[in-house]
C-alpha cells in the first residue's frame, strides 16, 4: 500500500490545524483523525453546485460558496453558469487557497483565475452577515454537517439566528444549500422554523453514484 505523504499543515483560526496529505495521485485534507475531503470523492460537492443552480430561476446569479475545499463545487458552478454570473468564495484559511494554486492546481482547473470568481479570505459567517438581499444562492460546505466540526465558531451558522441571517442575505426566491455527511432531522426542522421551504436530497460521494451517502438541504427563501 502506498503510504500517505504529509505535504503541509494549515492553522485554522479558532480551531485545530488542517493537514494536507497525498497518496499516489490522491489528496486528502485531514482534521485530527477526521478525513474532511478526498480528491477521489467529488460527486456530492459537485452536486451541491449543480442541484443549487438547477433550482435558481435567474440567468446570471450571484452565488456565494462558503468553504473552498478542493474546489469541486466552484469548478462545477463555473461550468454551469453563464459569462455574467458572479461566484464569490469565502475561505477562512489562506493556505487552502495556497494549496489550490500549488500542489492541487490540477484540481482547480483554472477556476480561481476565472473572471467570474471573487475569492476573499474571510469567515463565511461575516460575508453572510454583512449582506442584505445580495445573493441568489449561498452554498455552505465548511464542516461535515450542521455543527462546527472544523471550528466551534461555525456552530452559529447552523443556529436559528444564523439561519435567519442567511435568509436575510438572500434575494427573494434565493436558495441556501447546506452539505452534510449525514442526515440531521433537527437541523432540517430548524431550517423550516427559520422560514425556509426545505428539501432534503441524498447524494453519493462519488461521481459514479457509489461511495458513502451524503445529504444536501436546500432552503428556499419565500
Amino acid at each position: 500500500m502506498i503510504p500517505r505523504e504529509l505535504l503541509d499543515t494549515a492553522e485554522v483560526p479558532g480551531g485545530e490545524p488542517l493537514r494536507l496529505f497525498k497518496r499516489g495521485g490522491d489528496f486528502m485534507i485531514v482534521l485530527e483523525r477526521n478525513e474532511l475531503m478526498n480528491s477521489r470523492m467529488s460527486g456530492s460537492e459537485e452536486a451541491l453546485a449543480e442541484m443549487t443552480i438547477a433550482r435558481l430561476g435567474v440567468k446570471d446569479p450571484h452565488v456565494l460558496i462558503g468553504g473552498y475545499g478542493m474546489g469541486f463545487t466552484l469548478r462545477k458552478a463555473l461550468a454551469l453558469l453563464g459569462p455574467e454570473a458572479v461566484v464569490s468564495v469565502a475561505e477562512l484559511v489562506p493556505k487552502i487557497i495556497d494549496w489550490a494554486r500549488g500542489p492541487m492546481a490540477e484540481l482547480t482547473a483554472g477556476g480561481l483565475d476565472d473572471p467570474r470568481t471573487h475569492v476573499e479570505i474571510v469567515d463565511v459567517a461575516r460575508a453572510i452577515g454583512r449582506a442584505q438581499g445580495v445573493y441568489d444562492a449561498i452554498l455552505l460546505d465548511v464542516d461535515n454537517g450542521p455543527d462546527g466540526l472544523t471550528r466551534p465558531g461555525n456552530d452559529g451558522l447552523y443556529s436559528m439566528s444564523g439561519l435567519k441571517v442567511a435568509k436575510a442575505a438572500l434575494k427573494p426566491g434565493g436558495v441556501l444549500a447546506v452539505w452534510s455527511a449525514a442526515p440531521d432531522a433537527r437541523f432540517a426542522k430548524r431550517m423550516r422554523d427559520a422560514g425556509f421551504l426545505v428539501e432534503e436530497v441524498a447524494v453519493r460521494a462519488r461521481q459514479n453514484g457509489k461511495g458513502p451517502r451524503h445529504v444536501i438541504w436546500f432552503g428556499v427563501r419565500g
